[in-house]
C-alpha cells in the first residue's frame, strides 16, 4: 500500500504546480493524508477528488473546515494482508521543536503518526509507531510511503520543485 502524505499547502487555489504534483504523485497513492493548513475551500475540493483522501485542520485552515474537519483523527485502513494500520494524525501547535511530542501523545497504539506545522521533514519511531511530517508542499516537500503487507514501513521524501 502506498500512502501519499501533505501538510501546509497554504494555497488559495490548486495552481498548475499543484496540479502537476497531484498528477504525478497524489492520484495514484492508496491513500492520500493532509496534515492542515490546506488554506481555502478551494484546496479542500480538489483534494476531495481523490478516492481515499483523510485530512485534519491546521490552524491556518480558518474556512468551512472550521466545522467540517476535526483537528485530531484516529484512522484505520486495511491492507491487501488484511491487518490494519492505525493511523493518527494532527497538524500540531506550539513550540516547534516538541510538536512531534504533542502529537505522539494523542495515539498511543498507533502504526503510523502524521502531523505538520513545523513545515520540517521528520521521519522517526517513538514508541513502537512511526512519525511522519512529510514537511511543507507549499516549499516543495511531500512524503510517499510504501507499507508492506507485515505493516514494514519505509518514507521516501520528494522535492516536488526539483522535479519540474
Amino acid at each position: 500500500m502506498r500512502l501519499a502524505v501533505i501538510s501546509d499547502s497554504h494555497l488559495s487555489i490548486p495552481d498548475d504546480r499543484f496540479e502537476r504534483v497531484y498528477d504525478r504523485h497524489l492520484a495514484s497513492a492508496d491513500a492520500l493524508l493532509h496534515c492542515g493548513d490546506m488554506v481555502s475551500a478551494d484546496m479542500y475540493h480538489a483534494l476531495c477528488r481523490h478516492p481515499r483522501f483523510i485530512a485534519v485542520r491546521g490552524n491556518c485552515d480558518h474556512f468551512m473546515l472550521d466545522h467540517d474537519l476535526p483537528q485530531t483523527l484516529s484512522a484505520e485502513l486495511l491492507l491487501p494482508s488484511g491487518r490494519p494500520l492505525r493511523i493518527g494524525m494532527a497538524h500540531g501547535w506550539g513550540e516547534r521543536a516538541t510538536v512531534w511530542q504533542r502529537v505522539a501523545e494523542l495515539f498511543p497504539g498507533h502504526d503510523l503518526i502524521c502531523f505538520g506545522h513545523t513545515h520540517r521533514r521528520a521521519w522517526t519511531e517513538h514508541q513502537g509507531a512511526h512519525l511522519l511530517n512529510p514537511g511543507s508542499l507549499a516549499e516543495g516537500s511531500l512524503a510517499l510511503i510504501d507499507v508492506a503487507d507485515d505493516g514494514a514501513m519505509t518514507c521516501r521524501f520528494v522535492d516536488v520543485d526539483e522535479e519540474m
